[in-house]
C-alpha cells in the first residue's frame, strides 16, 4: 500500500500565493483589531456617560401643544389641568407658536400662553419653552401668513423681533427653566420649512443668550445619527427618541427602529466628552405615528404603533439611554383617549410613568 504524503501546509504552496495569503491574514487581523479597539473605546464612553448621570434624579415631563389639543377637539386648559392634577406632571415643554401670537405684524396676543404659564406657576411646575419659527407639531414651521413671502433677510429680522418679545415676556416667570430653540432645525425632509441656514440658528442662539443669560438654551439634534460638530454649541442638547413609525415613502408599512436604548446613551456620552454638554430626551414617542393624522385613525390603527403595552415598555427603554430629563410626546393623545374613548388603560400607564419618577 502506498503511503500518503504528509501535507507541508502553507510551505507547499507557491511563494506568490503564500505572500497573498499572508497579506490577507494581516488585513483581517488589523480589521479585527480595529473593531475591537473601537468597541472598547465606545464601551468606555458609555460607561463614562452612565457614571456622569448616576447621581442625577429622573425628571419626567411632557410636551403640551394647544394646537394638538385643538385638533383632538379638547379644551386645552382642561387637558393641562388633568395632566397636573391627575397624573402629577410637573415638567412641561410648551410652545410659543408665532402664527398664534403675532397674527399681524407687531400685533400680539399671548392670552393662551399666558394662561398656561399661570396654571403651571400655580402648581409650582417648571417650563421649557419652545421658541423660534420651527416648533413641534405640523407644519413644524409656524410662521404667520404675513411672513410667508418675506425674503431671507426680512424673515430673519421678523423672527428675531418675535424672539425678543417672547423672551422678554417670560424670562422672569418663576416657572421658566429653559428654552428649546428651533425644534430639529436641520431636518429638511419633514415639515413645511424653507429656511435651514445655520447662520440664522447661530444668530438666534446668540440673541437669546444676550436677552436672557440666566436660562439654558437647548438645541435639538436633527437625526438619529452623527454628532454635532458645528455652531451653535448650546447649553444642552435635545434628542428625539422614536421607536415605531409608519413609513409612507418606501414600504407603506410600520417600521421599528433597531437602535437599543444604550445607542442614544452612547451619542450623549460622546457629546459629553467632546462638547462638555449634557443631553436630554426632548421628545420620547408616547403616541401613534400612522399613515394619517392620529385623530383621523381608527383605534385599531392607532394601536399598531402605540398602545398601553408599548407605552409602558418605553419606561425601561428610556432608562437605558442614561438621560434623566425626559419629555414625553403624546400627552394630548393620552387625555383624548381617556376623556373621549374612556381608555383607562393608557391613562393608568401614564400615571405609572410619573409615579415611577417619584421612586427614583
Amino acid at each position: 500500500m502506498r503511503k500518503l504524503k504528509k501535507s507541508k501546509g502553507l510551505k507547499s504552496w507557491p511563494k506568490r500565493f503564500r505572500r497573498h495569503v499572508s497579506k490577507q491574514r494581516v488585513i483581517y487581523l488589523a480589521l479585527l483589531g480595529s473593531i475591537l479597539f473601537a468597541a472598547l473605546i465606545n464601551l468606555a464612553v458609555l460607561f463614562y456617560w452612565y457614571q456622569s448621570q448616576s447621581n442625577q434624579p429622573y425628571r419626567h415631563g411632557v410636551s403640551f401643544s394647544t394646537k394638538q389639543a385643538g385638533d383632538y377637539g379638547l379644551d386645552s386648559e382642561e387637558a393641562l389641568k388633568a395632566l397636573i392634577d391627575d397624573l402629577g406632571v410637573k415638567q412641561f415643554r410648551l410652545m410659543s407658536y408665532w402664527d398664534l401670537h403675532e397674527p399681524q405684524p407687531g400685533k400680539y396676543n399671548f392670552s393662551s400662553l399666558d394662561r398656561q404659564f399661570e396654571i403651571i406657576e400655580a402648581a409650582e411646575g417648571k417650563i421649557s419653552l419652545a421658541i423660534g419659527m420651527r416648533q413641534p407639531r405640523w407644519p413644524e414651521c409656524h410662521e404667520p401668513s404675513w411672513a410667508t413671502n418675506l425674503n431671507d433677510r426680512e424673515l430673519e429680522d421678523a423672527v428675531n423681533s418675535y424672539l425678543k418679545v417672547v423672551v422678554n415676556r417670560y424670562k422672569d416667570s418663576p416657572a421658566l427653566e429653559s428654552y428649546q430653540l428651533e425644534n430639529e432645525f436641520f431636518i429638511v425632509s419633514f415639515g413645511d420649512c424653507k429656511d435651514h441656514r445655520r447662520e440664522r440658528l447661530v444668530s438666534e442662539y446668540n440673541l437669546v443668550k444676550q436677552l436672557d443669560p440666566d436660562h439654558p438654551v437647548i438645541v435639538s439634534l436633527s437625526s438619529n445619527f452623527w454628532l454635532p460638530i458645528n455652531e451653535p454649541t448650546p447649553d444642552i442638547y435635545g434628542h428625539s427618541v422614536y421607536k415605531r413609525v409608519y413609513d409612507g415613502t418606501y414600504t407603506n408599512a410600520y417600521l421599528e427602529y433597531p437602535m437599543p436604548g444604550w445607542y442614544h446613551g452612547l451619542r450623549a456620552g460622546w457629546i459629553k466628552l467632546l462638547k462638555q454638554r449634557d443631553s436630554i430626551v426632548h421628545e420620547l414617542q408616547g403616541e401613534p405615528w400612522g399613515p394619517e393624522a392620529t385623530q383621523n385613525l381608527s383605534i385599531e390603527e392607532q394601536d399598531k404603533s402605540m398602545d398601553a403595552e408599548r407605552l409602558k415598555g418605553r419606561i425601561g427603554y428610556v432608562k437605558a439611554t442614561g438621560m434623566r430629563d425626559v419629555y414625553w410626546w403624546g400627552s394630548e393623545w393620552w387625555y383624548w383617549r381617556y376623556s373621549k374613548f374612556n381608555d383607562q388603560e393608557l391613562w393608568d400607564v401614564a400615571k405609572e410613568i410619573f409615579n415611577e419618577q417619584g421612586r427614583n
